[in-house]
């Protein structure tokens, strides 16, 4: 089993989306200024109510959505191995046999027949001009 990387927890950026910091949310123009004290304060609240509130839901939660979502993962694998793949399988080895034999009939009458339509026409009248 594979070592868990606590560093970089999103490698292939699923959720790069959801990076939300105070700057994203909140902005004050030039005109319009708060106290610093308070822009600082602000900053500190948000920051520490988003980290608190993640951590919370994540500890009540984390755990059996994660339970939940392996065990969706894995019913999905399974029916792509079991169902899916034979079942698309199967269908292309009919489609193959179906392709092949359509594939023939074309060659046997249609071909001919759109080459002597060609030929007939070639020489008509109107076609000399």
């Amino acid at each position: 089993m594979a070592d868990v990387d606590l560093d970089n927890r999103d490698p292939q950026e699923l959720n790069s989306h959801v990076k939300v910091a105070f700057e994203d949310v909140l902005g004050e123009p030039e005109s319009a200024r708060s106290i610093d004290c308070i822009w600082i304060n602000s900053y500190k609240c948000f920051t520490c109510g988003k980290n608190c509130m993640y951590k919370f839901l994540s500890t009540i939660c984390g755990i059996c959505i994660a339970l939940c979502w392996g065990c969706e993962f894995a019913r999905l694998a399974f029916l792509h191995v079991w169902c899916c793949t034979p079942c698309i399988r199967c269908y292309s080895l009919n489609l193959g046999i179906l392709q092949r034999c359509w594939g023939s009939c074309l060659n046997c009458f249609l071909i001919p027949l759109c080459e002597a339509c060609s030929l007939c026409l070639s020489n008509a009248p109107f076609m000399n001009k």
